[in-house]
């Protein structure tokens, strides 16, 4: 025994010593897994991906047609769901004000009325969550399988969660600041986080709203740095010495940059360019923990993952073409996000990792399932949500509730001895309503696994699925 001791230690130590971990076969539960891959995407809801999915809780159907239906208040006809075969769809509204007039007290009936009144609203940009895309309002249609294969493909080898909200019910900035913070809040200095107060439509700028919509960007067309102060996620990692990156697509990012523009030639995106789909290089801890570097441009998570030097937690945020944000093409997305999972699938690190994928709010998209309400931020509306691993149970559908925020809680007990971004125990409190990975009514990821049987295989995906 102290013989078998001994050589786990020397493993556990030359692992140190190469950057690399342990072999999994010597690790145990949870710690099987030394990497976690956070991949998230743009703006589609639960039931417009999975709604027909076998044994989810999706649409309600007798003999194949749907029982439920949304009024249209411009033709005073009730719309039922249908299967919607285009690769481009418009969406609707997607902030907090759309997220209440689409869930109604719990009727889930407000998605056409606020995708035509989207449609009348002057956009500042392709990601303004308060308009629809220019188009016929197609917010009741669906995908299956005939469009998103590979994902579907993902659901019946691995597990498909059908009760996976929105942490938040809002838009695309809080819930990225959600992902990797647990909040989102404006601060009125970067050095002190007992300054910052609760944001959830609004966190970019001190209180500039236009006509009750979130402002994307400050007057004049200059981003500004909007001082996040509060505790995120990389300060413990760091504190613990845990590796970490967050990888950024290179293109354009998903905003014109004056507000007072339709249409503009939208900026370049790349690591460097902060924003709404990678805001961690305003975070004071980011900066004064000299880990700026971390947040890297895509092609560095195609060599990590080739060389089996993936960090043990990584985020990937996709440029606008890539994303499935409206009007970004569904084909694209899903060729985009089979090639990231072929490459973990196909390196070194494939029987270690677990890849959470899943869509950061419902953009607008009709979803049947009346989000819980557990503090005064959400949780929004239903979204997709994906578990890829070895570990991972076989074509399994985890009914729990869940949101995001169990991402971190899984990271947090798997790297972190079960350590939270409480202010009374993390040592850099700040005034956050809520610790989001204790809420009672999160569910566990840790029950997406069996880290008892074999390893699944990679199940590697033409990316050209359509």
């Amino acid at each position: 025994m102290k013989r078998w001791a001994m050589v786990l230690g020397l493993a556990l130590l030359v692992g140190v010593l190469l950057g690399r971990p342990a072999s999994s076969q010597a690790l145990e539960g949870i710690h099987k897994i030394q990497h976690v891959v956070i991949i998230m995407q743009e703006n589609r809801s639960f039931d417009s991906y999975f709604g027909t999915f076998p044994g989810a809780d999706g649409i309600s159907m007798k003999d194949g047609i749907p029982t439920v239906c949304v009024p249209d208040p411009a033709s005073g006809v009730c719309v039922r769901p249908y299967h919607d075969p285009s690769d481009l769809n418009r969406g609707g509204p997607h902030g907090q004000k759309a997220a209440i007039a689409d869930v109604d007290g719990g009727k889930m009936d407000g998605f056409i009325a606020q995708a035509e009144a989207g449609q009348r609203l002057r956009c500042q940009g392709r990601n303004d969550p308060s308009c629809s895309q220019p188009g016929q309002t197609n917010v009741m249609g669906y995908h299956d399988g005939r469009e998103i294969p590979n994902y579907w493909a993902y659901a019946k080898a691995f597990v498909l969660q059908d009760h996976m909200f929105e942490p938040n019910a809002s838009w695309s900035l809080p819930e990225h600041l959600f992902l990797v913070s647990e909040w989102a809040a404006r601060c009125q200095s970067a050095d002190n986080p007992q300054s910052c107060i609760n944001a959830l439509q609004n966190p970019f700028i001190p209180d500039r709203v236009l006509g009750g919509r979130a402002a994307v960007v400050p007057p004049g067309g200059r981003l500004i740095n909007p001082m996040y102060a509060w505790t995120d996620l990389t300060y413990l990692l760091n504190k613990n010495q845990v590796s970490w990156k967050y990888y950024v697509a290179p293109g354009t990012e998903p905003d014109c940059e004056d507000d007072s523009e339709t249409t503009c030639v939208q900026k370049k995106q790349n690591a460097g360019t902060p924003g709404i789909w990678n805001p961690l290089p305003w975070f004071t801890t980011v900066q004064q923990d000299h880990q700026v570097q971390n947040i890297q441009d895509l092609s560095h998570f195609y060599a990590d993952a080739k060389s089996g030097r993936l960090p043990a937690v990584s985020w990937i945020a996709p440029s606008g073409k890539e994303s499935e944000h409206p009007p970004a093409l569904v084909s694209v997305g899903q060729r985009y996000v089979t090639s990231l999972i072929n490459a973990i699938m196909q390196s070194p690190d494939w029987n270690s990792t677990a890849i959470f994928l899943s869509w950061d709010d419902w953009g607008g998209f009709y979803d049947h399932v009346v989000p819980p309400q557990v503090d005064q931020n959400g949780y929004g509306l239903r979204v997709p949500g994906l578990v890829i691993s070895p570990y991972a149970k076989k074509g399994f559908i985890d009914h729990q509730v869940l949101s995001h925020d169990a991402y971190a809680k899984f990271i947090e007990d798997d790297f972190l001895n079960g350590s939270r971004l409480d202010p009374k125990t993390d040592g850099r409190p700040d005034p956050r309503p809520t610790v989001r990975e204790s809420l009672p009514q999160l569910g566990d990821l840790q029950a997406d696994f069996d880290f008892n049987q074999p390893p699944q295989p990679p199940l590697v995906l033409p990316s050209a699925a359509r």
